[in-house]
């Protein structure tokens, strides 16, 4: 049986592997009566497609919605039986994978469509560099790009490690299953990429007034990328006005990332101007009085010469002198100590 087209997006159960169960294991008694027989058609549909109905992957849960037509409320409540199933027996509920909700959902699935095709218009256009909107739209180019599939409250709870890139699509692994974000005419690796070098940048230098100086020039922070890939820090964290983010890992809330998402679609989102640094006044400082033409006399350094050249011959003997008082002093004291030898 061929997968439709619809359900091309890659699935994946996480978690320890488990035997498959049977259909026979699962009694239903926690179902009400409608609930028993949507099981029941589940659980007859997987046996004649060959496919185990616990536990079912949500391209299993995709494949049954799909060929078997009916009003979205019935849709749900089938759905919701199936969950129930693998609730009672310890396994993870299929039907809450995201593809599965938008097939249950047509206003979810329509409202997901705009804000993909909106969100691969704007997110190219938004600043990569200059301080502070480089990292205003680094951020929001990646939030964008994540609300073209995910929802609101799942953006919030990303974490770093969760997101993974794949040639130039994302990959989210979360909550148990695998979602690829893919947007047209947008690289989401490079948006994705970009965000992580800002966030790699501040895990090394906490200080933002660095950083401001890299994105004004335009700097490569390529390097900074490993540092927060592998990180458990929430994924989107809030920025103030002034470009700063909170010094202890804080993540958005997912009436923020509403609220961010619904600014850029429709045209209302800050632009951020360039931030000037304060230069504090230099204080004034008094004039300099004025300082007087001087005029040196014209025999003045004729005057110092003889003036040091008669130093010099009326000192000549200054030596001699010297050495005469030295000698008329050793004589004295030679005299006086036999003077006291005498007396003693």
């Amino acid at each position: 049986m061929g997968l439709h087209p619809d359900f091309a997006p890659a699935f994946q159960v996480q978690g320890e592997p488990r035997a498959l169960t049977s259909a026979g294991e699962f009694t239903g008694k926690s179902l009400d009566r409608v609930s028993r027989h949507a099981w029941r058609l589940f659980a007859d549909w997987c046996a004649a497609a060959d496919l185990p109905d616990l536990p079912a992957d949500p391209v299993t849960v995709a494949m049954f919605v799909a060929e078997h037509p009916a009003a979205p409320l019935t849709q749900r409540r089938r759905v919701s039986a199936i969950n129930t199933a693998h609730r009672c027996t310890g396994l993870p509920q299929p039907g809450h994978n995201e593809t599965i909700r938008g097939l249950l959902n047509s206003a979810r699935t329509a409202r997901r469509n705009r804000i993909a095709a909106a969100a691969a218009e704007r997110v190219p256009r938004l600043p990569t560099t200059g301080w502070p909107a480089g990292i205003f739209g680094r951020r929001d180019g990646l939030l964008l790009t994540l609300a073209a599939e995910l929802s609101f409250e799942q953006i919030a709870r990303l974490r770093r490690d969760e997101i993974t890139s794949d040639g130039n699509q994302l990959v989210v692994a979360a909550a148990g299953e695998e979602l690829r974000v893919v947007l047209p005419l947008v690289d989401a690796a490079s948006v994705y990429r970009n965000w992580l070098e800002i966030l790699g940048f501040l895990d090394s230098h906490p200080g933002t007034s660095l950083l401001g100086q890299y994105l004004d020039r335009g700097s490569n922070l390529g390097r900074y990328v490993g540092r927060a890939q592998q990180d458990q820090s929430p994924l989107l964290t809030p920025i103030d006005r002034w470009g700063h983010t909170p010094y202890a890992p804080t993540a958005l809330t997912a009436q923020s990332v509403a609220a961010l998402v619904r600014a850029h679609l429709t045209g209302r989102a800050s632009t951020h101007p360039p931030t000037r640094r304060r230069v504090p006044p230099t204080p004034e400082q008094p004039p300099c009085p004025p300082v007087p033409d001087i005029v040196l006399d014209p025999g003045y350094y004729e005057r110092g010469l003889r003036a040091r050249h008669g130093a010099h011959t009326g000192l000549h003997d200054v030596t001699d002198l010297l050495d005469d008082v030295e000698e008329r002093t050793e004589r004295l004291l030679a005299e006086l100590l036999d003077v006291l030898g005498d007396l003693g």
